[in-house]
């Protein structure tokens, strides 16, 4: 059995668009410089899997961002009908506890190539402040190491973090533990709605496997530039 490799440009740009037409134009023109493509709930609500199919077809590795969240046999149908697309990297919630994750990496046991299974660990657009309110309390740091070595005991590949968690969870998980990262900002973007953000290079240098670039990209005024610098910036040209 084969796990899916991860790319050797480590960025996926976001396609966080309802838009069909929109994400394969972006798609085609960011193309020579980017790793990967990352198509969430949005995407996947609008267009479901012949819109994730369609992507694919350019062949850029996919990163299916649905960060499924329910009981363990929910998860596992749907991961099972989801890998049919054989995407790269498959996102669900660390937070849906032991019995969740074990089904969720069986589910996915006989795929040939097997994607890589991430859990979710603490949304970027959250902060210190807000676990109180979702019954968390404690810092964020150490909610995500909880979750990161909870995914890491029941099989998953990796996580999503933040790049503030980059470094606890790498010497937490060792280092064949994929880290995928989003809330990555090119030096003088907008925030925008994250809240834990760092630049694509300090995100690799913390030890990332692969970052997630969305608005700054997207957005731009010119995307395939705006991708074409971030590449230039790690050293990748298209």
């Amino acid at each position: 059995m084969t796990i899916a490799p991860l790319p050797e440009n480590p960025v996926f740009v976001a396609l966080d668009t309802p838009s069909l037409d929109r994400a394969l134009a972006l798609a085609t023109s960011v193309q020579p410089h980017v790793g990967g493509l990352k198509l969430g709930l949005e995407f996947y609500s609008a267009n479901g899997p012949a819109g994730i199919a369609a992507v694919a077809e350019l062949g850029l590795p996919i990163f299916l961002d649905v960060k499924f969240h329910d009981i363990p046999n929910t998860v596992s149908r749907a991961l099972r009908a989801v890998a049919t697309l054989k995407p790269t990297l498959i996102t669900i919630h660390a937070s849906g506890g032991p019995a969740m994750l074990r089904a969720a990496r069986e589910a996915l046991a006989e795929v040939e190539p097997r994607p890589r299974l991430v859990g979710v660990t603490v949304l970027t657009s959250l902060d210190d402040h807000d676990l109180p309110s979702v019954g968390h309390y404690g810092p964020t740091l150490a909610l995500a190491e909880r979750l990161g070595g909870l995914a890491l005991d029941c099989g998953l590949d990796g996580v999503v973090c933040s790049p503030s968690e980059v470094t606890a969870l790498r010497d937490r998980c060792g280092k064949g533990f994929t880290l995928v990262v989003p809330g990555v900002r090119p030096a003088g973007s907008a925030t925008d709605d994250q809240k834990r953000v760092t630049t694509p290079a300090a995100a690799l240098a913390a030890g990332a496997d692969a970052i997630v670039i969305g608005r700054p990209i997207t957005q731009a005024s010119n995307p395939k530039e705006a991708a074409a610098a971030i590449a230039a910036e790690l050293g990748f040209t298209g």
